[in-house]
């Protein structure tokens, strides 16, 4: 029996509550526009264990961006956002005031976000800044808190970093930037990271290094990370589970190796298509024909239906009426597709598929 997974209907035994870590359900944030009401994030659910990487992938656009900020409650007018239940190591994050957020933003969860070059201040040398977070949270004073800020510069791979703590932003190169991004947001010992693109504008070698940093510090302290990227490659190479997000819904939920090895969603399916081969051939590299919907004119039925190539070969004409919900097709693999969910006068094509 296929269980419909969205809206608190979440059932847990007690010991996969307690390893729940950060807890969404039903995630809906809206942006008011002249072309309308646009709806970015929509009935999202999310459940990340301790000490686990969980990947977050799709397109540009899709929403995965604001589903980060809508976690931490960054979106601001002319935004807004709600849960059903949006919950972090136990904490209701709804409701909270913004001097009651401010304590759980860096102690409890580490942001690092795209463009990190201006997320920094450019008037203050990166050690002033590091420092600033013992001297904010945890009152140390200033000698001791410098120390720790050349600490965690080394721990990131700074070269030299008790010379290059006195350096401002523009002086550091791109992937010494990001080390830095990295180190704020890892001095107070968060017990979830998300990380927004963290190697976007890298080059490849960089990139890796970067990677590698995160999950050698994830492991060190038994830290869970929301990775949310658009390439395929990072998921494979850092994630144990993966969301595949479009148009604001997660399509598809599932452990890595399942997401590459038995994609469901006819859009991993196509993102896994549009990966360039390990050895270069004859063959153009494939694409997704179309683009993305538009936020404010959303169509009545499937999200990807216009794309997308099951839906011609099996002839479903419910995809262009009906959008369907998350589906638990086995315990930890969630597909949201009409091939395999029933409804009157629908009988699903690959209900039951292996």
């Amino acid at each position: 029996m296929l269980q419909v997974v969205g809206r608190s209907r979440y059932f847990f035994g007690k010991d996969k509550v307690d390893r729940i870590l950060l807890e969404v359900c039903g995630l809906e944030t809206t942006f008011a526009s002249r072309a309308g009401l646009v709806h970015a994030v929509d009935s999202v659910d999310l459940h990340i264990e301790r000490g686990q990487i969980f990947g977050l992938v799709g397109e540009s656009g899709s929403g995965k961006t604001v589903t980060a900020l809508s976690i931490m409650r960054l979106i601001k007018p002319p935004g807004e956002s709600r849960a059903d239940v949006l919950r972090l190591g136990g904490i209701e994050l709804q409701g909270l005031t913004d001097v009651e957020l401010s304590k759980i933003r860096g102690p409890q969860v580490g942001l690092v976000f795209q463009d990190p070059g201006i997320r920094l201040n450019p008037v203050f040398t990166i050690g002033t800044q590091l420092a600033e977070l013992y001297q904010v949270h945890l009152g140390w004073e200033h000698r001791r808190a410098w120390e720790e800020a050349i600490g965690l510069l080394e721990r990131v791979g700074i070269p030299e970093a008790a010379d290059r703590a006195h350096a401002y932003p523009h002086e550091l190169s791109g992937g010494q930037v990001q080390r830095v991004m990295i180190a704020l947001a890892l001095a107070l010992e968060p017990e979830l990271l998300i990380a927004d693109e963290p190697t976007t504008a890298l080059d490849v070698t960089i990139q890796a290094q970067i990677l590698d940093l995160m999950r050698s510090l994830q492991q060190e302290r038994d830290m869970a990370i929301l990775l949310i990227t658009h390439n395929m490659g990072v998921i494979a190479g850092v994630c144990e589970r993966a969301g595949v997000m479009y148009a604001g819904h997660i399509v598809e939920e599932a452990a890595v190796n399942s997401i590459f090895h038995t994609p469901r969603h006819p859009y991993t399916q196509a993102l896994l298509e549009s990966l360039p081969p390990a050895e270069p051939g004859p063959d153009p590299l494939k694409s997704i024909p179309g683009s993305l919907p538009d936020p404010a004119a959303l169509p009545a039925g499937c999200r990807f239906a216009p794309r997308c190539k099951a839906r011609s070969e099996h002839n479903l004409g419910i995809c262009e009426l009906q959008d369907p919900e998350l589906l638990e097709l086995w315990p930890g693999e969630k597909v949201r597709c009409w091939l395999y969910q029933e409804a009157p006068g629908h009988e699903p094509p690959l209900a039951g598929a292996s």
